[in-house]
């Protein structure tokens, strides 16, 4: 059998009508939207499949509704009896994937992201923030240029998503600086829809809360192994996960090294469970040529039903 790895997006895979065609088609589905809107007293089953996107997107909301689709879809495929060998989020994403690797439960999942959510939102109420892609440069030279800017300011490495594609967080004017560096250089820099700034020393505030909160909530050893963000490796001990995990709030998201150790780990099977595409997009942009794998989506019940046809 060949080596399988579920990965699950976070925010920017949102869309309004995610997840509608599963709710339709299974009961367990609706329970599990209502096991989710009893937990967070937030009317998910319409922010996800009707919005309005505006409402859809504030990270409050989007944390758990994404999540909620991402719990829907791996059930789904559960159900099916699909087997799995690794697990890996990106961002929100990765608690997820903690569910899916059974170090926490769907309940406790869904309180973790609605604690996580309404933090981050605190915090970017109160410090202004911003995030911009730079398309073009590696990590190694996009480091350089937030040192160059840092001591005026804060600003940071997000996100290392692919070998040239980075995601820089904090302060808007220093941001803006470190783009404008990086098109001096030859690189894209992309202004990103989001109200915080997020994984920077901006929403600090709000990671001693979180790791207070994480220790009210019971983890387990993984039955799956989960590559986590921070470290991009795997962790045994649940104390050490939860150490993992706060740090999450203000350190890079390794998505880059996470996958190359996939590669390490020989993983041919990939599958994004949950909405839209992106970390299929960014997969495509990391594996070797003649890597030999192959990679799904599974973001819809046409989906769905095709990588059935291919496991079951």
């Amino acid at each position: 059998m060949k080596k399988t790895a579920f990965l699950f997006p976070g925010q920017g895979s949102q869309s309004v009508g995610m997840g509608l065609d599963l709710y339709k088609e299974y009961d367990f589905v609706r329970e599990l939207f209502d096991m989710a809107e009893d937990i967070t007293k937030m009317h998910l089953s319409k922010l996800c499949f009707k919005g309005p996107m505006e409402d859809l997107t504030m990270t409050v909301n989007l944390q758990p509704a994404v999540t909620a689709v991402n719990i829907a879809y791996l059930a789904a495929v559960q159900k099916e009896g699909i087997k799995y060998d690794i697990t890996a989020g990106h961002s929100l994403g990765e608690f997820s994937a903690l569910c899916g690797s059974g170090v926490v439960s769907v309940k406790d999942v869904f309180n973790l992201v609605l604690k996580r959510g309404a933090l981050m939102h605190r915090e970017s109420t109160k410090h202004k923030g911003a995030m911009h892609a730079i398309i073009g440069l590696s990590i190694d030279d996009v480091n350089e240029l937030v040192k160059e800017v840092q001591a005026e300011g804060i600003v940071a490495v997000a996100n290392h998503n692919t070998a040239s594609q980075i995601v820089t967080t904090g302060s808007p004017a220093q941001v803006e600086k470190v783009s404008l560096l990086a098109s001096s250089k030859g690189a894209r820099a992309i202004p990103l829809r989001v109200s915080g700034a997020w994984h920077s020393e901006l929403i600090k505030g709000a990671e001693h809360e979180f790791k207070e909160f994480l220790e009210t909530v019971s983890f387990n050893v993984p039955e799956k192994p989960v590559i986590h963000n921070v470290t991009a490796d795997s962790e045994i001990n649940p104390e050490e996960i939860k150490s993992v995990v706060a740090k999450q709030f203000c350190n890079p998201v390794r998505w880059y090294d996470s996958m190359r150790r996939l590669m390490d780990e020989k993983v041919e099977i990939f599958a994004e469970i949950g909405p839209g595409k992106v970390l299929t997009g960014l997969l495509k942009k990391i594996l070797p040529e003649d890597y030999p794998c192959r990679i799904y989506n599974i973001n819809s019940m046409k989906t769905l039903e095709s990588f059935l046809e291919e496991f079951v």
